[in-house]
């Protein structure tokens, strides 16, 4: 896995959801279960066959625990090895599937972006240029916890070694809920998992470093973010997105709209 970012974005529609998160500095975990992505959080991988030698390797896993009742050992000891076979992976298929619907079921997911410019990303996640991208350090909880997204051609499948006799199966299923199709590689995503989905989880005020706004945002929107942000962000940036002249791609200049407001809310202007 690559080294965390300094710095994640998190791209936002202008609603008013994210206009209460802003305000109580805080992220929202929802549930996998209402992802863009049919696949997101929700890849039926199943475990691999496994060869002799890592059937071996399982058995004596299981034999060697000083708990296993003297009946069930004798049973594993007289087992066939193709009904052992068949036992193991579906015994080990049940628990992935039925881990995978808690997760759906219960968890809550938040995402990042490696990237405040990608034009599918304002257009899917940015309220079509109409809304904002919240730059967040990365040095703070809950961003110390991120996991990087993993982008594969094909469904993972499982090694019942890892999964059993390594004891790696919270790991791997953890991996499993960051893996997405390649399709999606554009995203370059992060993402921190939380127990309960519907949650919000509140962040330190100097974790937010700067605010970047669509090409297309209202002026008014525009201000209304700067007026939730004067009183409890007084060290975050602006920056205002364009379009380039020459390129495909929104590019952003520093703006100082904090002062412009607190004038305005002087009548100055």
């Amino acid at each position: 896995m690559a080294d965390r970012p300094e710095t994640v974005y998190k791209y936002e529609s202008f609603n008013v959801s994210s206009l209460m998160n802003l305000k109580a500095q805080s992220l929202y975990f929802g549930s996998p279960r209402k992802f863009n992505d049919p696949f997101d959080c929700a890849i039926t991988a199943t475990v691999a066959d496994p060869s002799p030698d890592q059937l071996e390797l399982v058995k004596q896993h299981y034999l060697s625990d000083p708990s296993l009742s003297p009946p069930l050992r004798r049973q594993l000891e007289s087992l066939p090895p193709n009904e052992l076979r068949q036992l193991l992976v579906s015994g080990a298929n049940k628990f992935v599937t039925d881990a995978r619907e808690t997760f759906l079921n219960t968890k809550g997911v938040t995402c990042f972006s490696e990237r405040n410019d990608d034009l599918l990303m304002w257009a899917h996640y940015g309220g079509q240029y109409k809304g904002f991208c919240l730059a967040f350090k990365t040095d703070k909880d809950p961003f110390t916890k991120l996991r990087q997204v993993r982008y594969v051609d094909t469904i993972p499948r499982i090694d019942i070694v890892d999964f059993i006799v390594n004891s790696n199966h919270d790991k791997l299923l953890d991996d499993l809920y960051c893996t997405k199709s390649s399709t999606w590689k554009y995203e370059k995503e992060w993402r921190a998992l939380h127990s309960d989905a519907g949650t919000l989880f509140g962040y330190e005020a100097d974790a937010l470093r700067a605010i970047y706004f669509g090409p297309d945002i209202e002026r008014q929107a525009l201000e209304i973010v700067c007026l939730i942000i004067q009183g409890q962000n007084p060290d975050v940036r602006f920056f205002v997105g364009k379009r380039s002249e020459t390129e495909f791609k929104v590019e952003f200049e520093n703006r100082t709209y904090i002062s412009h407001v607190e004038a305005k809310l002087k009548g100055l202007v």
